[in-house]
């Protein structure tokens, strides 16, 4: 299959009611925060981690469509497939470490690796730990995700009524409880900014279908991604910019400049608690020429 011919940028505006919606492992686990502006954040990697999560559930590992990147993933093991396949011996003094000297059997394992990890050949991979198979820089990008308004994250507390070991109840002369404390934010609408490459995608193969596999990620990985912690999480808009040269036609802050996001007129001084407390709004007729948008969602 073919790799995309146009580039892409796109809006992505998700929320998240009483959750955490990507926790700071060196904070106990609070919501991640700017701490200039209090604004809440999400990563890229925590996005892409759902990403790959709904292709798993999709495809359920089709060909063309494992994960590289999966949980508890041995990497090189990974890499060891392509020479395998390849039926490509390692080397007597170097083994797995280095590239084949020749060019096109060295091509071939980077290609293997594409042809068959969707997030290879989508987020690309370094690919050289060890058992070598090159790496690949990806077509798609993103940005972190920001809160549009600063949020206050909460920690609440929690009784378990039940204890881990004997030991424990025998302390709590059978009372039993165990107190802990999750961390949520009330409510945050966050915006994130994601870059498509045609160029890229011709070096891993990034085809339409995996564009459309893509979109369908973005709208639905949160109906697939329920936890306590999470509370409830919903996409809320994908808006998505195709230029009609492969270049490009316009630079990428400008598009996104189009998108304003603002509070209800009313509601500025308030705290926001739902998506229906903002406005979205699209300058569609001033974008431009060569770009054209359409709203997924």
């Amino acid at each position: 299959m073919s790799a995309i011919a146009n580039r892409y940028e796109f809006v992505y505006l998700f929320d998240v009611t009483n959750g955490n919606p990507n926790g700071d492992p060196d904070a106990g686990n609070m919501p991640r925060l700017d701490p200039e502006t209090n604004q809440g954040l999400v990563t890229d990697v925590c996005l892409k981690r759902k990403i790959r999560n709904y292709v798993t559930l999709e495809q359920e590992g089709g060909p063309g469509y494992a994960i590289y990147m999966q949980e508890k993933a041995v990497l090189n093991n990974q890499h060891e497939l392509a020479w395998k396949a390849l039926d490509i011996p390692e080397d007597a003094k170097n083994g797995y470490k280095k590239l084949p000297a020749d060019a096109a059997k060295a091509k071939g394992l980077t290609d293997w690796m594409c042809a068959n990890f969707f997030d290879v050949r989508t987020f690309g991979a370094v690919m050289s730990t060890g058992v070598n198979c090159g790496q690949v820089r990806g077509p798609i990008q993103m940005a972190f995700a920001t809160s549009i308004d600063p949020v206050v994250p909460m920690e609440i507390s929690i009784t378990r009524m039940a204890v881990t070991t004997q030991k424990e109840a025998e302390e709590q002369s059978g009372d039993n409880r165990t107190m802990g404390r999750k961390h949520i934010i009330p409510y945050g609408l966050y915006r994130a900014h994601g870059f498509i490459s045609a160029k890229l995608a011709e070096r891993t193969g990034f085809s339409e279908a995996d564009l459309e596999l893509l979109w369908r990620s973005l709208i639905n990985m949160f109906e697939h991604d329920r936890s306590a912690a999470r509370g409830e999480m919903a996409a809320r808009k994908l808006i998505v910019f195709k230029h009609e040269h492969p270049m490009g036609n316009a630079p990428a802050h400008v598009l996104f400049d189009s998108v304003k996001v603002e509070r209800l007129e009313g509601e500025a001084d308030t705290p926001a608690r739902s998506f229906s407390d903002y406005k979205i709004s699209l300058d569609a007729e001033r974008l431009p020429q060569g770009v054209s948008v359409r709203e997924l969602i």
